[in-house]
């Protein structure tokens, strides 16, 4: 075996040991940060081609890798925005000029724009949920970044409602001309209900419901606008009835024949058309109960606060309770995890060993889901890297030694001329 060739063993040998010391530092500076998956350093002999009448050492090279794979464990925390991943995927983010990148770190806040930013400076990346989002599953077209607004107020006009009642089975027969409908002062009913509704702009208006029975099961349903009723809120009302229409009931059972009406479009003023669900509503010899009565919409409010479901939905949620979904953040994940290039800011590229990008929804295709309010730690154990340190050291320390030795065989060697 030649001198050099051992001097250059034991070189490499403490080149690879520097490389492991290397990605041993950086799990260390990076226990503590949020989403860093450890990097760790593999081993791999490098054997020429020998005869057999001599030795020819060879060389040791590295490979180094990271453990994107790897689940850490969750910190959680009182912010919404603050976001983990349980299971497999990464969230797609962008830098100020667009590159889409990969991370695990999601400690995002709201910066002066609304948009959420992580601590590395990089944008979350979400689809608009205007319209039904389209995920193009191997690009990441039509990704925006996520904003949050709490400026904006917010009205919701009425356009869908319940109405479950029950009317007297044995109640008395209103004569034609002393119907509701008729808007008359002379007017009879058998039961009133009134709703409280919105308009396009938020106004309130409130909606009077009259039942009148007219004959055998069969019941006329009336609606007017209480702002146009006489004064004391009684007939006859300034204009005529929104919408009328008759109802029938089955004499046996109570609930409504099934050649009845069971939903009434009501026209809000200033509004909406308002489909008023009567599904539900019977007959039987019993006083008139109002058993359910909903309606949707709601008068302007401001931004109470975020919520963001397990599968990436961001809803915006305002003071009067409503429930917007603005955006929906999806995930995006590799073949081979652990082999795409990690970048600063802890963030990662897809590279030709780890395969194309997928792109998903949160709990589908393989997707893990995203939790609010959690962070998740570093993979770094730092008894493990405490271990490596020191057993790269002697590494580097006994080849050091095995160099110095080649070295010295070497100056024996010059020195046999004298």
């Amino acid at each position: 075996m030649s001198i050099s060739a051992l001097m250059r063993t034991s070189a490499s040998g403490m080149n690879a040991q520097s490389n492991r010391l290397g990605t041993v530092a950086d799990n260390i500076a990076n226990v503590n940060t949020t989403g860093y998956k450890r990097a760790y350093t593999e081993f791999s002999s490098f054997i020429p081609v020998r005869s057999t009448t001599e030795y020819v050492s060879g060389s040791v090279t590295t490979h180094i890798r990271n453990a994107i794979s790897e689940q850490g464990v969750f910190n959680y925390t009182t912010s919404v925005t603050d976001l983990a991943i349980n299971g497999d995927g990464m969230f797609l983010v962008s830098d100020t000029d667009g590159t889409p990148f990969l991370t695990r770190a999601g400690s995002f806040v709201k910066n002066g724009d609304g948009e959420l930013v992580n601590g590395a400076g990089f944008y979350l990346m979400g689809y608009s949920t205007e319209g039904n989002p389209s995920i193009v599953a191997n690009g990441i077209g039509g990704l925006e970044r996520v904003t949050i607004s709490d400026l904006a107020l917010q009205a919701v006009p009425s356009t869908e409602g319940v109405l479950s009642s029950n009317v007297p089975a044995d109640a008395t027969v209103v004569a034609a001309a002393d119907l509701p409908s008729a808007n008359a002062a002379t007017a009879e009913f058998t039961a009133k209900t009134s709703l409280l509704v919105y308009g396009n702009l938020g106004r309130e208006v409130s909606l009077d419901i009259y039942w009148a029975k007219t004959a055998s099961e069969t019941w006329e349903i009336t609606v007017y606008d209480r702002a146009e009723a006489a004064p004391g809120g009684d007939f006859p009302y300034a204009s005529g009835p929104l919408v009328t229409d008759t109802i029938t009931f089955d004499p046996t059972t109570g609930a409504l024949d099934p050649l009845s009406p069971t939903s009434l479009t009501i026209p809000v003023p200033d509004g909406s058309n308002l489909l008023l669900d009567l599904s539900q509503t019977s007959q039987l010899a019993t006083d008139y109960t109002v058993i359910d009565a909903s309606v949707n919409g709601n008068a302007p409010s401001a931004v109470d606060r975020i919520e963001i479901d397990t599968d990436g939905t961001l809803f915006t949620v305002y003071e009067s309770g409503a429930r917007i979904a603005t955006f929906k953040i999806p995930l995006a994940d590799v073949p081979s995890p652990d082999n795409l290039t990690a970048l600063p800011g802890n963030v990662y590229m897809p590279s030709s060993e780890s395969g194309g990008v997928q792109v998903g929804f949160s709990t589908t295709g393989g997707m893990g889901s995203i939790v609010s309010g959690a962070l998740e730690s570093s993979t770094v154990d730092l008894a493990s890297e405490l271990t490596a340190m020191i057993e790269s050291q002697r590494g580097y320390t006994a080849n050091s030694k095995v160099f110095q030795t080649g070295s010295e065989l070497l100056d024996v060697l010059v020195n046999l001329k004298r």
